[in-house]
Order: structure tokens, then sequence, then C-alpha cells
């Protein structure tokens, strides 16, 4: 078990460097061997990044004096969330950490901050509780720009985020419906629930070659909240539709499970864009793939207009957190504003790309009014004469979607150009 600390430790120091934790794991999951070592390996860099405030407020209690050694101090975070978090046994988390921690004053620390801490837990608790950052483990700046903006909901918007993310499946309305995968389930001894029209949930997570139907093509992996872009955008059969920022697929193969249409699926990043390939590969889907940059149409397009645009834009990522936690470390207040020019320029790029009458789907995975509401709103006031904003079902009715149990946090629009 030390190497798996030691491998998490160094996860975390190079994410909190300023790497993406998507590019930083993959590199650590290839030092261990078997699917088991793997998913732990996940679930502690994961789960200590979600609660990473709370892990540093108790370190800094623990010290007498500030670490001058900070891989030593990324260990014994992840000691920490093990004994807090999960049913690791607590003298083998102690005694790996010790083994791992080196040698010399080190191993005595180690041993001394991890007693302490089970100890004195209570205490920690009390005193972690007493910081913001450390009670909801996001950085003050984020917590203060939620209170302003939902002052009567911010606080169950962080206690979501730092809860395990659903395992939702989407089902391929092609090859059944849900009654019908619940059934399938059920007879694999996987027990799940409806949350959505297309969506069933699973009690635990599985690996999703497991899944019944999942190497057909009869579900994929997509959150109850994702799904709600193509059911929003609501392409016609013969329609041509245009998937900007499509990459990974997920959005582009519901939209095609959806209808048959024309549709084009754009992504700037070439790798990115062989996932979409891939995931239509998989549902026995087409669509025409393009690499280029949705706010330089005149580079890629080729003047014939769309019927339907989803224009997934790129953002903070504010609203899918405990997916993505180690978003909430690297990103800073000013990135907010430059993630709200960015889509500024793709919506209106993508904006004359859209036929009169169509509809254009904004959307985002952000909580954050510069990137949604105010977007559209600065969007429509440019747009008097040729803009309208469609209305939206319910829970959607003003187009945010925040996270909570079932669902991760987006944001949505309707654009009709009259």
């Amino acid at each position: 078990m030390h190497k798996l600390q030691k491998l998490a430790a160094g996860a975390l120091e190079a994410v909190l460097a300023g790497s993406a934790l998507h590019l930083v794991l993959p590199q650590s999951l290839q030092h261990l061997n078997t699917p088991g070592e793997r998913g732990a390996l996940q679930d502690i860099v994961y789960g200590s990044l979600r609660q990473l405030g709370r892990l540093d407020a108790w370190l800094a209690a623990l010290l007498e004096r500030p670490l001058t050694d900070p891989q030593l101090g990324w260990l014994l975070r992840v000691a920490l969330y093990q004994l807090a978090y999960t049913r690791a046994p607590a003298h083998a988390v102690v005694h790996n950490a010790v083994t791992a921690a080196g040698h010399g004053w080190r191993r005595g620390l180690a041993n001394a901050v991890l007693r302490n801490f089970q100890r004195r837990r209570a205490e920690l608790d009390r005193i972690a509780d007493a910081q913001p950052s450390a009670r909801w483990s996001h950085p003050e700046w984020w917590i203060a720009r939620l209170q302003a903006q939902y002052p009567e909901r911010w606080q169950s918007i962080l206690e979501a985020s730092l809860l395990h993310p659903p395992f939702t499946l989407r089902v391929n309305r092609r090859h059944g419906d849900v009654a019908g995968y619940l059934r399938r389930l059920n007879e694999a001894g996987l027990p799940a629930r409806q949350t959505g029209p297309d969506a069933v949930t699973l009690d635990r997570a599985v690996p999703v070659h497991g899944l019944p139907g999942f190497d057909e093509g009869h579900v994929s992996v997509q959150d109850a909240g994702a799904q709600w872009a193509a059911r929003l955008l609501d392409a016609q059969p013969g329609e041509r539709v245009l998937d900007a920022c499509a990459a990974p697929g997920g959005k582009t193969g519901h939209i095609l499970e959806r209808a048959d249409v024309a549709l084009t699926a754009l992504d700037v990043d070439a790798a990115r864009l062989a996932r979409v390939r891939d995931n239509l590969d998989r549902l026995r889907l087409a669509a025409t793939l393009v690499e280029g940059d949705a706010a330089h149409p005149e580079r890629w397009w080729d003047g014939r207009p769309f019927d339907r645009i989803l224009a997934d834009v790129p953002c903070s990522a504010s609203g899918v957190t405990r997916r993505n936690p180690d978003v909430k470390w690297l990103r800073r207040p000013d990135d907010i504003a430059q993630f709200a020019a960015q889509q500024a320029v793709m919506l209106e790029a993508l904006w004359r790309l859209l036929a009169p009458g169509g509809t254009l789907l904004y959307a985002t995975c952000s909580i954050f009014d510069e990137e949604n509401d105010g977007q559209v709103r600065a969007f429509l006031a440019r747009h008097p004469d040729d803009a309208e904003r469609g209305t939206l079902p319910e829970p959607l009715s003003d187009g945010s979607l925040l996270p909570g149990a079932e669902h991760d946090g987006f944001f949505y629009a309707l654009l009709r150009k009259t």
C-alpha cells in the first residue's frame, strides 16, 4: 500500500504545481499492475483533491511548524484522507505511510502526525469547520462568488460538489428503453434506478465493458444533467446540425440516437476528435468530423447554414468539480472573465452559421453567472433584431441546473434566429 500512497502523493504534488489531473493520473496508473490497485489509486487521488481544503487544515493544525519537505506533506495528506474517508485499516494506513516517509525524522514525524490525528479527530474537525476553505474544501474566492450569486443555495451547491459523482448511463433509444435496460441490469446483479427520460443511475460504478450491451452501443456513460442537451436541441430528421466543441462525443451520440440528421462534429483538438470517432463507432452512428476552431468558422465552414447548433462552449467547469476536483484548485478568479470573453467570440461566430428560423443551444458546465445568464443577456442586447430566447421546461426555467445528488451542474439557453 505504501507504493499507492507514494504514487498518490506524487500525483497531488504534480496537480497542485499546475498540471491537469487527466494528464497526471494516467502516468501514475502505468506503475500499477492490477485493476484493483489502479482503482484504489484513482479513488485516493480524486478523493484527496475533493477534500484538499480540509486535509490542509488538519495538517497545519497537527504540525508545530511548516514542513520543509513538500513531498512528505503530500504523503501525509494522502494518509489523512485514507484515515478519514476510506475503509482501509487505520494501522495499515499509518504503517505504510511511515514506511513510505523514508528514514530518520521523516518516519517519526509521519507516525506522530497520523497518531495524533486519530486521537484529536473531533478537535481537528472543529478547527477545520471554522475555516470556510476547509469546511467546504473550495478556495475562498470561489465560495464568496457562490454566496453572492446564490444566497439561498450556495451551501447545498458546495455540499453536492463534495459528493462522489453518480454513475449514470444514457440508454440508446435505438436499442430499447429505460425500463428494458433496468431489467437487464437487474438480471446482471447491478441495482439501478431511472433518473431521466433516457437515464439510469447505478448504485455503484462498475467497469464499463461489464455493462450489458455497452460494447454493442446500447448504453453510454453520461451524466443526467448533460443528457438535457440533445433533448433541448430537439434536432429533427433531415436537418443539418452542428455540434461545436464536440469532444469527447457524448452529446454528439445522443443527438444521433434521437434523430437521423446530417451532423457535423467540430473540435479544435485532433486527439479529442478521435475520441468522438471512437464513441460513434461503438454506437454504430455516423457524423462528419471536422478539426477546426468554433471561433474561426471561415477556416472550415462550407458556407451552408445549419438548422440547429449545439454550442457547448469551453468554460470554468465549475459545475462538474466533483468529477474534475483539480479544477477548483487550479482556477484563478480572473479565469472566469477570460472564459466569458472566449465564449462571446464563439457565440458571435457560430450565430453567423445558423439559418434564419434556426435554433442555437448555448450550453456550459459552469454555475457562474458571467459565463451563463450574463453571457446570454449580453448576446441578446447585441442582437435585438435577429435573436430571441426560447422557454425551457422545468427544472430549467432559468436555464440553470445546479449540482445535486443525481446530476452535475449545467446551464442551457435556447436562442432562435428570427
